[in-house]
């Protein structure tokens, strides 16, 4: 008996916009030239330009987010839009829309939540300066607390199952929000893929929303939080050790000078070392309660995530099938 074909993905394309006259035109016509089966949302936050007369005039579906910050948008996109697939893009034109269909082949072949399109330059002017190192920082931070899985965390261009996107809270405002995304991924142990796509630079009159120094710290802030949140055990346990050393070091002059006169001269020492180490004792039992905590949320996000069928609806398929 012949089975029914599988009905054909619903793909969106989510672009979250601020600013971006200059460019979404030229965005919009691209994706609907490299996923003609797509519906391309545009979402405007807050633009003082002709961002929503031109996205309308490409044939974009316009929505709106008025709380100012990419996160903000995202959270929106994801509440608002029912699709089988995402693809999640900047406004800007630096991301290449003929690499797309490739990221949602990868996608609905293995079966994966989430496929990255990994940033490879093909001008110079695409990173401003400070951005490229920022990144690897950035990179390394995140796989050095959270796994080695991903080469360019900060990236605007993926690609998601219907269960990320559902099961995602998107609690971050700003730029922070593609750690945020990693994270996600990351923790909860999904299928990823990372594949290189072209990357150049703004076409002329756009200019970047990212603030290079501030932005970085925030994200740097939010792998911490996010690092405390889902690991503190290990969180805890490193602050911990580092204090009761420290309590250590301080403490070993006054055993010397006890045992050589019996005397403990240093009280003031003595004490300091001995709230160290009550400190040091305690945020380790912090940690331990914590991680329970922590162990008992991320079962019931993995469930959350198990209850809405794969991409596809059935068993992964076999590679070059």
């Amino acid at each position: 008996m012949n089975l029914p074909a599988p009905a054909p993905a619903r793909v969106a394309v989510l672009i979250p916009c601020f600013n971006e006259e200059a460019a979404i035109a030229r965005v919009v016509a691209d994706f609907r030239a490299a996923l003609p089966g797509a519906v391309i949302h545009v979402y405007d936050n807050n633009s003082t330009d002709r961002t929503v007369e031109v996205a309308r005039a490409a044939g974009a579906l316009v929505g709106f987010e008025t709380a100012q910050g990419k996160g903000h948008v995202v959270r929106r996109m994801f509440a608002d839009i029912d699709a089988d697939v995402y693809v999640m893009v900047d406004g800007d034109a630096t991301y290449d829309a003929a690499s797309a269909p490739a990221l949602v082949d990868l996608l609905r072949s293995r079966q994966l939540d989430m496929v990255v399109g990994c940033r490879v330059e093909t001008e110079t002017e695409a990173y401003r300066r400070g951005h490229r190192f920022g990144n690897r920082l950035l990179t390394s931070a995140v796989r050095l607390l959270f796994g080695q899985r991903f080469t360019d965390i900060l990236s605007g261009y993926r690609v998601f199952s219907r269960r990320f996107v559902k099961s995602f809270p998107a609690l971050s405002r700003g730029f922070e929000i593609e750690t945020e995304l990693t994270v996600h991924a990351l923790e909860l142990a999904m299928p990823v893929a990372e594949l290189p796509t072209p990357y150049g630079a703004r076409p002329e009159g756009s200019a970047s929303k990212l603030r290079t120094y501030a932005d970085g710290f925030r994200i740097l802030r939010l792998i911490a939080s996010l690092y405390r949140n889902e690991q503190p055990l290990q969180f805890f346990s490193v602050l911990s050790t580092l204090l009761a050393l420290a309590a250590i070091g301080l403490s070993v002059p006054i055993f010397v000078t006890y045992f050589r006169t019996g005397l403990v001269p240093r009280f003031p020492t003595a004490i300091l070392t001995t709230g160290m180490m009550v400190i040091s004792a305690l945020g380790y039992t912090c940690g331990l309660i914590l991680d329970t905590v922590t162990r008992g949320r991320k079962e019931l996000k993995r469930m959350a995530y198990l209850a809405i069928p794969p991409v596809g609806g059935g068993p992964a398929r076999e590679e070059g099938r």
